[in-house]
């Protein structure tokens, strides 16, 4: 164990360099020059060759590589162009609620695809299953942004029970928080669901039809009785 972890490591470095260099690669095909939409489509030339310089546009692209992975290296991924703020900032802010929707996301994708494929697989061609199978197909084929603009024409316009938007950290009110967070998080969660339970119902069936599940059917499983 303790050496296969390291060996892991190692033969994910090849990998996560050939994705950087994707990456860099996928900005420098991008349409336009950077320096000229930084400085305007009226910027001067003396700020266009100094926005270049600064940002290191004039050198050649394996120099501006090792300069944009070191950067990357150092938890320096650069400032937006738009709000003027460093763009590690901005995934700190956004951070605590992106966790928090996806853990719940997946709380609700476990609470209803598990239960929904173990039904589904035990009551094979009942009313059930069909009724499991219905609601996995309508999770794997209902777009999100539909789903999510039924729920707030529901829940919120209509019922008023929870809040159309906005976002309550879970520190400074949890239930409010909770109220904020868990439509969506239950449309992320839905076809997660559907998969679960698609997956679920798979391999429960699977592990019915094998031979020594038949035959402990057929022939009865002995008690174990204490002596």
């Amino acid at each position: 164990m303790l050496n296969f972890l390291p060996r892991r490591l190692l033969e994910l470095l090849p990998t996560l360099f050939l994705v950087s260099v994707l990456i860099f690669g996928l900005q420098q095909l991008l349409p336009g020059d950077p320096a000229l939409v930084m400085a305007g489509e009226e910027g001067d030339p003396a700020v266009v060759e100094q926005i270049r310089r600064q940002y290191r546009l004039d050198q050649p692209l394996p120099v501006q590589y090792l300069h944009w992975i070191g950067n990357v290296l150092q938890g320096d991924l650069g400032e937006s162009m738009r709000i003027k703020q460093p763009v590690s900032q901005l995934i700190a802010e956004k951070l605590p609620v992106t966790l928090q929707l996806g853990t719940m996301a997946m709380l609700f994708a476990l609470l209803i695809g598990i239960p929904a494929g173990i039904v589904s697989a035990v009551r094979k061609g009942t009313a059930w299953d069909t009724a499991a199978n219905v609601v996995a197909l309508a999770g794997l084929s209902t777009p999100n942004f539909w789903l999510g603009i039924m729920m707030i024409f529901l829940f919120s316009v209509s019922l008023g029970w929870l809040p159309a938007s906005g976002y309550v950290s879970l520190l400074e009110d949890p239930l409010q928080s909770l109220a904020t967070t868990v439509m969506p998080a239950f449309v992320l969660g839905s076809g997660i669901a559907a998969v679960l339970m698609r997956h679920m119902r798979s391999s429960l069936l699977q592990a019915m039809a094998a031979d020594y599940v038949r035959t402990a059917k057929a022939k009865g499983v002995p008690r174990m009785e204490v002596v």
